[in-house]
């Protein structure tokens, strides 16, 4: 790069950080984080655990963005510093390693930028997905096992922090259904771009004849709330089943009626968790899952509400196809709401999901 090159890189950069400042109203930040300060500092602060944590957890996000922020401030600065001196003393390898230094901060200010846009209410909480293969027996189920995978493998390269919920196995491949809690902060800002219906072509390992099938799986994410979240549910309305776990959980996960499964009658919701061997801990475990879904039911039915009021035609909930895999006859994943597409299959189901999530955060600005 030739040095007014790198004096316009550089400067980009400097402005970028002007509009995270603003962004990120780092002042008013500063002042959040001071306040939380000071009530984790009053006596008593640990004498209710629960909410005590609570407000660690919603300090921590808030810092972390504010430190970020500082350190990539700190790393422009040096570019900056860099440059002067190239400039009052021209040396070559000194303008190569700034190259480099240029191009590692560019990426760290896309992926700082990229977190900056999870700053909706729910984004930083851990998030709960489910996974319900459609219509197509084996092949569905196969294909919904398969998405399960490309998630876990995601959450992996994220840090997140996975845990099953409640896994029902295929007749004879795949599974039934899937849900799972993905913990880490913004879990949901994440996963919340991967929401609806994903559309897999491919010539079906399942089929003697060797010809091309269809399949449908359908994927559900929702923020996990605390307990203190304000949504009623009456205990008439509820219907509680116990019955056998089954399924991957260890030696002791079939002695026990231990799974629960509620249904709220009134919006025929229905909830399961088996992964703990206590009843008590999957019925607690269900309860959260039951308020999250919904808690997002209402937010729907709002914003529904909002739509029509504006005359918007829009669909909310996961009815329509959001994503295409095509195996055959030829290679690409494509997002139909973005239309961010990639010709390497295998590197999406193997977890490299970023592009499709940045464009759609970009995309739902």
């Amino acid at each position: 790069m030739e040095i007014h090159e790198l004096r316009s890189e550089i400067k980009k950069m400097s402005q970028r950080m002007i509009q995270f400042q603003e962004s990120l109203n780092v002042d008013e930040k500063e002042k959040d984080i001071t306040a939380y300060d000071n009530q984790m500092q009053a006596p008593g602060f640990w004498e209710d655990q629960r909410a005590a944590q609570k407000i660690i957890n919603a300090a921590n996000v808030i810092k972390d963005k504010v430190n970020t922020f500082y350190s990539l401030d700190s790393e422009v600065e040096e570019l900056n510093l860099a440059l002067e001196l190239i400039l009052e003393e021209p040396d070559a390898d000194l303008q190569s390693e700034l190259e480099t230094q240029i191009t590692e901060v560019s990426e760290k200010l896309n992926k700082f930028e990229l977190e900056i846009l999870l700053s909706g209410p729910y984004d930083a909480n851990h998030a709960i997905l489910e996974l319900h293969p459609g219509a197509g027996g084996t092949e569905s189920q196969d294909w919904a096992e398969m998405l399960y995978r490309m998630y876990t493998r995601y959450a992996e390269r994220k840090g997140f922090k996975i845990e099953v919920l409640d896994y029902l196995v295929g007749e004879e491949a795949g599974i039934k259904s899937v849900t799972i809690k993905i913990k880490g902060t913004n879990a949901f800002g994440y996963f919340k771009a991967e929401r609806g219906v994903h559309r897999l072509v491919r010539i079906s390992p399942f089929d003697s004849g060797g010809r091309r099938h269809t399949s449908f799986c359908s994927c559900d994410v929702m923020p996990e709330f605390s307990e203190d979240v304000d949504i009623e549910i009456k205990t008439e309305d509820l219907k509680i089943d116990t019955y056998r776990a089954s399924g991957a959980g260890g030696q002791h996960i079939n002695t026990t009626d231990s799974a629960v499964r509620i249904t709220h009658l009134p919006t025929n919701t229905i909830v399961t968790c088996q992964n703990q061997r206590s009843q008590i801990k999957n019925r607690e475990t269900a309860m959260n899952m039951l308020k999250a879904k919904l808690y997002q039911r209402k937010l729907e039915e709002q914003e529904l509400e909002l739509a029509k009021i504006r005359g918007e035609v829009k669909e909310i909930g996961w009815g329509s196809q959001i994503r295409s895999y095509v195996f055959h006859p030829y290679s690409l994943v494509k997002d139909h709401r973005t239309s961010y597409e990639v010709g390497n299959v295998q590197g999406v189901m193997d977890g490299d999901l970023e592009g499709f999530i940045d464009a759609y955060l970009r995309h739902s600005l």
